[in-house]
């Protein structure tokens, strides 16, 4: 880091926006690379924003390379934070509430503090789409789930459920029929919105039925989920419904608010890259579920943090920062 035009104020090479898998193998790669990178890892709360991301809202995770019997999603994202830390990065924790990409250095401002850097990885992740009960935070990760790719496995024999009716909500659904033993898609309407072939194979598969015309209103269960309570949209009437697993499939929402304006956002909100990581901001480049919707997995937002910090460090070099 160096000295900027104006007195007493430090440039960075490298401010890393955002603390999940992503975010933390980019500080990784950046700060082995020695780029002195900053990490603003966020705030605690109860949304994928928080330090850490998602994983911090799941138990187990079986499906990690170099865990064979599995690891705690908060251990495994404290290791990779201790990683980060051991080769040099900055953690604060903080999360960015506005930037300026107009011009360079490129302007982040975190609260009061206002951070300059030369490149810029955001890694801001995006959020499942919540029913909204007060029951969800309790049971999340505790029979409640929003990926099944992560949790089906520990459905195998048991009756699930899936809330919604589109792409997401019928892959989840037929992903789930390789473990359970009956999966329900529980669906507020009385037809599906999801593509007319994902239609097609649920409707095929024995083991999906379909609960038309409910929403799930209510959440039962202390300490794991045991039922959920849905409502018929037509008559109000509301039932019991005993469950083993209930999967949200409802959407997600990328944390990309504060980029609006500055960097190219598809229709869904996700940030738009390529060639690589790059946006359409020199400089400025994104990795993780905050321009994925397709995978969304843990392993894949770490090797789109290591491309990002790559592509960051040969763009600070053929830029004359390197």
């Amino acid at each position: 880091m160096v000295e900027a035009d104006e007195p007493g104020v430090t440039v960075r090479d490298v401010v890393i926006i955002g603390s999940g898998p992503a975010g933390l193998t980019a500080a990784v790669y950046s700060a082995r690379a020695n780029l002195a990178p900053l990490l603003l890892e966020g705030e605690p709360s109860s949304t994928s924003d928080q330090p850490g991301g998602q994983l911090m809202l799941t138990t187990e995770v079986e499906n990690f390379p170099g865990f064979p019997e599995g690891v705690m999603g908060p251990e495994l994202m404290g290791r990779m934070r201790e990683q980060a830390l051991r080769f040099g990065t900055e953690v604060v924790t903080a999360k960015a509430t506005s930037v300026d990409f107009s011009s360079h250095p490129l302007r982040i401002r975190s609260g009061d503090e206002e951070h300059l850097s030369r490149a810029v990885i955001v890694s801001t992740g995006a959020r499942s789409l919540m029913l909204g009960l007060p029951a969800e935070s309790r049971l999340l990760g505790h029979g409640l789930s929003t990926c099944a790719t992560c949790d089906g496995f520990f459905f195998r024999g048991r009756e699930i459920a899936v809330v919604g009716g589109g792409d997401s909500a019928l892959e989840e659904a037929l992903f789930l029929t390789k473990f359970a033993s009956k999966v329900t898609l529980i669906h507020r309407r009385d037809q599906l919105r999801a593509s007319k072939i994902m239609q097609e194979r649920a409707l095929r598969n024995d083991r999906i039925e379909f609960l038309w015309n409910h929403t799930v209103v209510d959440l039962h269960g202390e300490t794991r989920l045991e039922a959920a309570v849905v409502r018929d949209t037509i008559s109000g009437a509301q039932r019991v419904f005993p469950l083993d697993g209930l999967f949200v499939a409802i959407g997600h929402q990328p944390n990309t608010d504060i980029f609006a304006g500055q960097l190219d956002r598809d229709a869904a909100g996700y940030l738009v890259t390529g060639p690589g990581t790059a946006t359409n901001v020199p400089g400025v480049f994104a990795c993780g579920d905050v321009q994925d919707h397709t995978y969304r997995q843990a392993i894949t937002a770490a090797g789109s943090g290591c491309m990002a910090a790559i592509d960051a460090e040969r763009w600070l070099e053929a830029t004359g920062h390197g």
